[in-house]
């Protein structure tokens, strides 16, 4: 018997990882590609590490620093900036399907698919806050590393690009994330990476922010899996 066992585990050691390994997860459909994300990664900036110069305060009540303007402020020159609706609002607007409206602004249902998790989330307003709009590159790690520089207007612009640096998601994967950059944080959803990843570098590139070594490493990493 012993002998028996024996030969069993040679003959599964021998034949090979995909015996015992799960297959990778293939990106979801229309997922940017290997090339595109290559691309990005060219262009972006790599420093050894994140800095920490201090002064991030994101609040605006009185006394506080109030470094990225009000939260999802109308008074911007992002796009959807001026147009008499506030950012959440046109955030989810774009990004939901089903959408319904009270007036012309305030969305208070709709379905999202969720680009970081993977799965659909029902949104209705009146049930509290299922759905958070996340800055895919996070406000305190853009001020960490060179926002805090920027002119108060580059900044406001930054917090509510909702064509560039927005997502909406749900609320657990939203303070999952927090301001990790991906060097600590990716999607739970493996089949999104490529899509996060190539998301991510853009918002680097459009506003010449650059990514840590480590970011470098995963992205180079998730890089790899994409088509």
């Amino acid at each position: 018997m012993a002998k028996l066992t024996w030969l069993l585990v040679t003959v599964l050691a021998t034949a090979g990882c995909a015996v015992l390994t799960a297959d990778p997860v293939r990106p979801a459909p229309g997922s940017p590609t290997r090339a595109e994300i290559t691309a990005l990664l060219d262009q972006v900036r790599v420093i050894p590490s994140r800095p920490h110069p201090g002064g991030y305060e994101r609040g605006c009540k009185a006394g506080q620093g109030c470094v990225f303007g009000p939260a999802w402020s109308d008074d911007t020159d992002a796009p959807g900036g001026h147009d008499g609706c506030d950012t959440r609002n046109n955030v989810l607007a774009a990004q939901l399907r089903e959408v319904v409206r009270r007036g012309r602004c305030v969305v208070v249902e709709g379905v999202l698919a969720d680009p970081y998790t993977g799965t659909e989330i029902v949104f209705r307003k009146a049930e509290g806050g299922r759905i958070q709009i996340d800055h895919v590159y996070p406000l305190a790690a853009a001020w960490d590393m060179g926002a805090a520089t920027w002119p108060a207007e580059l900044r406001h612009r930054f917090a509510n690009d909702l064509t560039v640096n927005l997502l909406a998601t749900g609320t657990a994967a939203n303070q999952a994330k927090g301001d990790s950059t991906p060097g600590s944080w990716l999607p739970p959803a493996a089949a999104n990476h490529c899509f996060y990843a190539a998301k991510y570098l853009t918002v680097a590139v459009t506003y010449a922010l650059p990514i840590t070594r480590a970011d470098h490493t995963v992205l180079s990493d998730v890089a790899r899996t994409c088509a």
